[in-house]
């Protein structure tokens, strides 16, 4: 059989890990930076942890881990026979690879109330995997960096993501991002105005697709879901929505003059919005974007996307919002929270097209030991433990050379590797030392070389 990995997975060269790595780094220098703390969670959780939690698109994209053993054993003949795999999943997969950190979290929070000192401000980056079609920038099993803080419903958590965001990719020299902001409460406000409250999720999911698939597909999608033509015609305003953040705000508290939720997001929006305002962007934008509802059910405030600098056609890089009682499924009530994430893959991809990346160093040896002599090589690991031990990257060559060809193979190796200094022989207590940049060599002794180098 031919090897290969499945669809929407990837392997990474030692340049592209150490790339990762990079943007790993600025990232979590970044969420430190703003007060957030570490945690971790299992790569799979307990199905019913995960379920009902994203929305019915959303539950379609996890992932299920079949249970051990004969898991069909113990499943009903009459499910089997009416092939309901629905209703048969639920008995032969109990667990699922997690979709995102942020159910995981809350499910900590409950589960760690009473260790934890609220408000909570923990960050997290672990993979997350989702059974979606693989397509450019979007992957089976990718990466999230996430900062959330939960006890706490103050919009001041609102404006410091907001300036997390614009922070974190002027850092990365990716400039001209946009972080695109609505409230859950405004879409609420606009069902109730155009009398679809009853289809909420619907019109969310179907209104956050507008970009996908444009002003007839988000039309054609709304009706199949029954939503009127009448309450279809109310909201075209919106796919059509211009002018400043300033303007969008004095057309949106108009439009929602009769729903008290719809106007209590147009307050919390401007709180946000004129912040920023006054406290200015290094490099990003902030724009309102009344279409954004990003299809997920728990969100019950401020909703966040980033979107990637014009000149780049990709997805989002970023997203995020407030949840007002996410814990609460798990029994913790009335524990607000917020969160973004940020989508380090397709940060990857943008930076690669920008050509953004400097020159990657990888890890390689300081020192590295030629192995021409049998007869020298304890000797030359017992220096090379030394030179270690003073935290000095050192390595022996582990093949012997028994002939010139094989001595020029360690020649090349070192060449290619671009290792700068190589001790070839052993005299006494001194080892021949060899600065592969200026040709220069000298007999030197362990302490001698350490010194040198350090």
């Amino acid at each position: 059989m031919k090897p290969g990995i499945p669809k929407g997975t990837r392997d990474f060269s030692s340049t592209q890990v150490a790339r990762r790595n990079f943007i790993f780094n600025t990232i979590k220098q970044a969420f430190e930076v703003y007060g957030f703390q570490p945690i971790e969670t299992p790569s799979f959780e307990n199905s019913s942890t995960l379920m009902g939690k994203y929305g019915e698109e959303g539950d379609r994209l996890i992932f299920k881990i079949l249970n051990s053993g004969d898991y069909l054993n113990k499943v009903n003949e009459n499910l089997l026979s009416a092939k309901d795999s629905n209703k048969v999943t639920t008995q032969i997969s109990e667990k699922a690879l997690r979709y995102d950190l942020t159910v995981p979290f809350a499910r900590y929070v409950v589960q760690h109330q009473n260790e934890i000192t609220f408000p909570f401000k923990r960050y997290q980056i672990q993979p997350v995997w989702r059974a979606d079609r693989p397509q450019k920038g979007r992957f089976r099993e990718f990466y999230q960096c996430d900062a959330d803080v939960v006890g706490s419903d103050s919009l001041w958590q609102e404006v410091e993501f907001v300036q997390l965001y614009d922070s974190v990719f002027s850092k990365l020299n990716v400039k001209g991002t946009t972080i695109k902001i609505n409230n859950r409460k405004i879409l609420s406000g606009i069902a109730e105005v155009i009398g679809a409250k009853d289809k909420l999720i619907d019109f969310t999911v179907a209104l956050d697709k507008l970009d996908k698939i444009g002003k007839d597909g988000v039309v054609k999608e709304m009706l199949s879901k029954d939503i009127s033509e009448e309450a279809i015609e109310k909201v075209q305003p919106l796919f059509d929505f211009t002018g400043s953040n300033a303007d969008k705000l004095a057309s949106l508290k108009s439009m929602l003059s009769d729903s008290e939720e719809g106007l209590k997001g147009v307050e919390e929006l401007t709180f946000v919005i004129n912040s920023i305002a006054e406290l200015g962007l290094q490099t990003a934008t902030l724009e309102l974007d009344v279409t954004l509802a990003r299809g997920l059910n728990y969100y019950t405030g401020a909703i966040f996307e980033v979107a990637a600098p014009e000149e780049v056609k990709i997805g989002s890089i970023g997203g995020g919002g407030r949840y007002d009682d996410l814990t609460g499924i798990f029994g913790l009530k009335d524990v607000s929270g917020v969160g973004i994430s940020f989508g380090l893959d397709r940060i990857y991809l943008v930076m690669e097209e920008l050509g953004l990346f400097e020159e990657v160093e990888l890890p390689k040896p300081k020192i590295l030991f030629l192995n021409f002599d049998e007869k020298e090589s304890l000797t030359k690991m017992k220096a090379i433990t030394e030179l270690r031990a003073n935290g000095i990257k050192t390595e022996l060559y582990p093949d012997l050379a028994v002939s010139n060809n094989q001595q020029k193979k360690q020649w090349k190796y070192v060449d290619k590797r671009g290792i700068e200094f190589v001790i070839t022989s052993v005299e006494e207590d001194k080892f021949k030392f060899k600065n592969t940049e200026t040709r220069d060599e000298k007999f030197l002794t362990i302490k001698e070389i350490i010194k040198l180098i350090q």
